[in-house]
């Protein structure tokens, strides 16, 4: 299975938005997704419609009790869709970590012991921090998702992310690759939007999708009802930019495919 990891270190930049999407695409072409909430506040989760009594177990007992990925996996209103999900627990999970010897490597450990063929794909929706949290996520991962929000100071925010890539590379994980950069919230009546685009494409290149992803109410929203946007309203701009992103990122994958092969 594909493991990719949705990251940003800056925060309101549609990781969240992005993986459900994503996500959801991804099974509406048939492939068995799980989404892994790793970000305590449980968004993901909330968007995907789990109230919290359908939190028994979560990415917090994944991370810290031993409990087996699949176990905690819960099935969402998307065929094929599932998630583990994230509870308040999760946001003393790095204070915990601590104590394990092989703390940066847990989630990697969990991931590995699902069964062949559960899953073609699973999304890790990290917190907006680098911390451990982040880390393990990245350890656990073929490939790194970046959304990027069209704003003045994102390819500072993204040099950062960047240089803790490489540094995940050189001591835990040499098979993580950038899968791409989605450059999101993008609205063409602000100049400034098309400026990032620009200067972002022309340090990158091909890293980028061609896709964006735009400013839409309904995108916004969506998790409000427990939904993603594709099922809230795929007609929306938004939701059909979520399409085309993932048309454009499944021949991607193949490769992700062939290496872990």
């Amino acid at each position: 299975m594909n493991i990719i990891t949705v990251a940003n270190q800056k925060g309101g930049v549609g990781k969240t938005t992005t993986a459900i999407n994503l996500g959801t695409a991804l099974a509406a072409v048939g492939q068995r997704v799980l989404i892994v909430d790793l970000d305590p506040q449980g968004n993901a989760s909330t968007g995907l419609g789990l109230s919290q009594s359908a939190r028994a177990r979560s990415t917090y007992d994944v991370l810290c009790g031993e409990t087996p990925v699949v176990d905690a996996a819960v099935a969402t209103g998307v065929p094929r869709l599932e998630v583990v999900p994230a509870t308040v627990d999760l946001s003393g999970a790095e204070i915990e970590l601590v104590e394990y010897a092989e703390r940066t490597h847990r989630l990697d450990r969990a991931l590995r012991r699902v069964p062949a063929g559960r899953w073609d794909a699973v999304l890790i929706d990290c917190p907006p921090s680098l911390g451990l949290l982040t880390l393990n996520a990245m350890v656990a991962s073929d490939a790194l998702l970046v959304p990027l929000q069209c704003e003045f100071f994102a390819l500072e925010g993204l040099s950062q992310l960047l240089n803790t890539v490489e540094r995940i590379r050189e001591r835990f994980n040499p098979g993580l690759s950038i899968l791409g950069v989605v450059l999101t919230m993008y609205d063409r009546r602000n100049r400034l939007t098309d400026q990032v685009s620009a200067d972002v494409r022309a340090v990158l290149g091909g890293v980028v999708f061609e896709t964006v992803i735009p400013r839409n109410v309904r995108l916004s929203e969506a998790p409000s009802h427990g939904l993603p946007a594709l099922i809230y309203d795929h007609r929306c701009s938004g939701s059909q930019a979520y399409i085309s992103l993932a048309r454009e990122m499944i021949p991607r994958l193949a490769p992700l495919s062939t290496q872990a092969a």
